[in-house]
């Protein structure tokens, strides 16, 4: 999920009490310095305020959070030498969602949690058949108009 142009997150949504990967290309990450820092809290007043070393890899920096129950998760970053990247003063503050649990019924008359592991599978094959479909409605026309080459195995 990309939130900014240079933060990334691991997830679609930002979900209270789980963990969460974000990854940070800005100008910090390309002004190359050495080590970047991530400075948050949660909610308007910036509870449970924390510093995190983040992890320099060739994709950016890169750190996992615990998210709590809180409304939003509020974010800046900073290099060790007083250099901030705090999105020119109003920091980073994204919503944090409430945790929704649905119940559904099992073939045993049980019930059970959907998982967000099933939720994702039913997304990313969603986007399989989106694909699917697509090449499909571009190439037939063009087997139908005689604008098709096959390749011929020899």
């Amino acid at each position: 999920m990309e939130l900014t142009k240079n933060i990334f997150f691991n997830t679609d949504k930002l979900i209270e009490n789980t963990i969460v990967k974000i990854s940070y290309t800005g100008k910090l990450f390309q002004t190359d310095s050495e080590e970047v820092n991530i400075h948050y809290g949660f909610g308007l007043d910036w509870n449970s305020l924390n510093d995190m070393k983040m992890e320099k890899t060739e994709l950016g920096f890169q750190a996992e959070i615990q998210l709590t129950d809180a409304e939003t998760f509020n974010f800046c970053f900073n290099n060790g030498n007083n250099e901030w990247d705090n999105n020119d003063g109003n920091n980073y503050i994204f919503p944090i969602e409430k945790n929704v649990v649905a119940l559904v019924e099992t073939n045993n008359d049980e019930f059970s949690l959907v998982t967000h592991k099933r939720l994702r599978k039913s997304y990313i094959w969603s986007k399989k058949i989106r694909l699917a479909v697509y090449k499909i409605i571009t190439v037939i026309p063009k087997i139908l108009s005689g604008n098709y080459k096959r390749k011929i195995s020899e």
